[in-house]
């Protein structure tokens, strides 16, 4: 079940891999490197611009994910990744 984004986590913008180009990193990014569209207070600085991946508004908050804090966040989607890794 969909829930609202935790503020100041990101773990979603730093623990997965993205393969679409990102605006500042037409490759997209490596599993664990903070986008470069994320700001110094962990927002995305393109949410609602139309560059933004589609895999990243594809990219839902539900509480298995996001669990109770950031470290079990980021901990879950970097296990995903390493699951999914070609």
């Amino acid at each position: 079940m969909p829930i609202s984004c935790r503020p100041a986590c990101a773990a979603c913008c730093i623990a997965p891999s993205i393969t679409s180009p990102i605006p500042g990193m037409p490759d997209g990014k490596p599993a664990g490197v903070p986008c470069i569209q994320l700001t110094d207070d962990l927002r995305c600085a393109i949410f609602t611009d139309p560059a933004r991946p589609a895999v990243c508004g594809g990219l839902q908050a539900e509480a298995a994910m996001c669990g109770p804090d950031r470290l079990h966040a980021l901990a879950w989607l970097t296990e995903l990744e390493h699951a999914t890794a070609p």
